[in-house]
C-alpha cells in the first residue's frame, strides 16, 4: 500500500532559549504552529521544555505534554537524545569538552557521566513509549575518531575493537528498546563512530542486526563529506526511521578542502546553510524516500551560518510542505489497461 511522509516537523534544540516564545513547550509549540509545522522533536535534556525522568515514569505527566502540544496543534515527532547518546561513548581527548553535556555532578567523571548517560537513554526508551511514539533520535558517541585518519598508522585490530566495544555498550539499551517497540535512530554524523554507510555497517554487523538499530537520515554530513546522499538511500532506506531536514553546502578552493583548514563554520568549505539555500537536492531526497514508502516525519534541523534561526524557521515549514509527495494508489497508465487475461497472457508468449 502507498504512503506518505508527515510534515513538516521542526527540531526544537536549536531554538530553545529563555526568552517567550522558546522558553516553555506551551509558548514554542504554538510559535511553531503558528508557522506552519505539524509536529515538534523534543530536546529531551532541556529542562525549560520537557522533564525526562517524570516522562519515564508518569503516563500522567505524558498525557499533558501531549495535551499541550494538541492544544497547540502540533504533535510530538520523537524524542531527541543526542547530547545522552553521544556520552555513551566518549574518547579521553573529548571528556572536557563532553562535560558540557552532563549535569556538574558527573564532571571529571567519566564512569559515572556514562552510566548517566546509560541511564538517560533507558528513561527515554520508556518516555517514547509513554508518549505513543516508535521512533527516538541519537547519537552512537564516539571512542575511535579521533583515529579518524589513517597517519599515524594505526595498529591492527584498533578500529575492530572500537566496534566491539561501541556495540557491548549499546546492545542492552537497544534490548530496552525493543522492550518498549521504539526505534534508536542514529544520525550518521562526523564525530561519531558512524557517521557514514560503511562504519553504519560495522557498527549494526557487532549488534547482530539489532532491530532497533535505525537510521536518522540527514544528507547535510554527506554534502561535508562528498558522499553520495542518493545511493544512500538505496543502499539503507530499510533502515531509515527518521528524516532531518537540513542543508549544506562544499565549495573546496585551493586553500581548503574536506577538512577546511580548521577555519569557522561561516569560512569553511563544508558549512551548514538553512534548506534551499545550500547544494542538496531536496526534490530527488524526498521522490526517493517516497519510492520506498518512508512514513514517518519530515523534521526541520536548523542550523546555518548565515541565516536568522527564525527566518530558517519561518521558510522551513513551506519548504517541507512543498516537497512532500503525496504517493499516488494507481499507475498514471491504468485508463489504457485492461482485464487480466491468461489465455491472452500465453498467446502474446506464443504459448
Amino acid at each position: 500500500m502507498a504512503k506518505t511522509m508527515r510534515g513538516a516537523g521542526i527540531f526544537l534544540a536549536q531554538f530553545a532559549g529563555d526568552d517567550a516564545p522558546f522558553n516553555s513547550m506551551q509558548s514554542i509549540t504554538r510559535w511553531a504552529a503558528e508557522l506552519g509545522y505539524q509536529g515538534v522533536q523534543i530536546p529531551t535534556w532541556d529542562g525549560r521544555l520537557f522533564d525526562l525522568e517524570k516522562a519515564a515514569n508518569s503516563k500522567t505527566y505524558c498525557d499533558e505534554i501531549q495535551g499541550i502540544c494538541a492544544d497547540a496543534g502540533v504533535e510530538i515527532t520523537e524524542l531527541s537524545t543526542h547530547l545522552q547518546g553521544q556520552l555513551v561513548a566518549v574518547h579521553p581527548a573529548y571528556d572536557s569538552q563532553f562535560d558540557g553535556f552532563a549535569p556538574a555532578s558527573v564532571h571529571n567523571n567519566p564512569k559515572a557521566r556514562q552510566e548517566w548517560a546509560v541511564n538517560q537513554m533507558l528513561l527515554a526508551a520508556k518516555a517514547s513509549r509513554n508518549l505513543g511514539l516508535d521512533v527516538s533520535v541519537s547519537f552512537t558517541g564516539a571512542l575511535a575518531f579521533p583515529y579518524l585518519y589513517p597517519w599515524p598508522q594505526r595498529p591492527q585490530g584498533l578500529i575492530e575493537e572500537t566496534f566491539v566495544e561501541l556495540a557491548r555498550r549499546w546492545k542492552p539499551i537497544l534490548d530496552v528498546y525493543e522492550d518498549n517497540g521504539v526505534d534508536v535512530a542514529y544520525e550518521i554524523h562526523p564525530g561519531e563512530d558512524v557517521f557514514d554507510g560503511a562504519t553504519f555497517e560495522m557498527f549494526l554487523e557487532r549488534l547482530g542486526g539489532h532491530k532497533r538499530c535505525m537510521i536518522n537520515y540527514d544528507p547535510s554530513h554527506f554534502i561535508l563529506q562528498q558522499l553520495d546522499y542518493l545511493d544512500f538511500i538505496d543502499i539503507y532506506h530499510e533502515r531509515i526511521s527518521a528524516f532531518h531536514v537540513k542543508d549544506a553546502e562544499f565549495n573546496p578552493t585551493g586553500r581548503q578542502g574536506v577538512y577546511s583548514g580548521y577555519q569557522s563554520w561561516t569560512d569553511r568549505a563544508g558549512r551548514f546553510r538553512s534548506p534551499g539555500d545550500g547544494q542538496v537536492d531536496f526534490a530527488a531526497i524526498f521522490s526517493k524516500l517516497a519510492q520506498y514508502n518512508y512514513d514517518s516525519w519530515a523534521v526541520l534541523e536548523w542550523e546555518c551560518c548565515l541565516k536568522h534561526p527564525e527566518d530558517g524557521a519561518a521558510e522551513g515549514a513551506p519548504f517541507i510542505q512543498n516537497h512532500i509527495i503525496r504517493v499516488t494508489e494507481k499507475a498514471f497508465d491504468d485508463f489504457a489497461g485492461g482485464e487480466t487475461d491468461q489465455a491472452q497472457i500465453r498467446a502474446m508468449l506464443g504459448l
